[in-house]
């Protein structure tokens, strides 16, 4: 539970009033954020609605629905990994916060770049890990089992595409502080 601001996040994500490289590609990620945030909203609109029109065509017309939950799930997944970056730009996925009154701040500055390192570490290797299974299956041609088929490689290439985003979105964050920015 929160009670009020915790002290590694007292300001926005972006590096305002600061230059440099990394200041400018945190601003760029920034706005990029937001745009993908808009679509990935509407994805998950888009979700509701396709799962809504299966549950009633199916109930009162006894519909087949044999593309509905499928594309339903894609706009989910493209959705979740898109929007992966901003959230962690804001700083909103899950953290360990019991910590951070016992620490001292830098202790907490310590903590937060251990974090970041490791989560950089792993959105890494799944980045690479999505981008092989993406080109897989846009090589072989890998279509989901259903009467529908569609093509796999467009979740995977949306999986990978997000997790990049997310990676370069942590190696900015990780930057920052050495481009002479507070923290996030």
């Amino acid at each position: 539970m929160i009670h009020g601001p915790l002290p590694d996040r007292d300001g926005q994500a972006t590096a305002a009033a600061s230059t440099g490289l990394a200041a400018a590609l945190d601003r760029g990620l920034a706005i990029l954020n937001r745009i993908i945030v808009v679509f990935a909203s509407l994805a998950l609109v888009a979700a509701c609605a396709i799962l809504s029109y299966s549950v009633l065509s199916r109930a009162l017309f006894h519909a087949a629905n044999y593309w509905q939950d499928e594309a339903a799930v894609f706009l989910l997944v493209g959705a979740t990994f898109m929007s992966a970056a901003y959230v962690q730009q804001n700083r909103g996925h899950i953290g360990i916060e019991a910590f951070v009154g016992l620490l001292s701040p830098l202790a907490n500055r310590i903590r937060l770049w251990f974090v970041d390192v490791v989560t950089l570490l792993f959105c890494v290797f799944f980045a690479w890990k999505s981008w092989t299974l993406a080109h897989e299956a846009y090589v072989d041609g890998q279509v989901s089992n259903s009467m529908w088929s569609p093509p796999l490689a467009i979740p995977y290439s949306l999986m990978a595409l997000g997790m990049s985003l997310l990676c370069v979105q942590v190696l900015v964050q990780l930057a920052l502080p050495f481009a002479g920015s507070r923290r996030p």
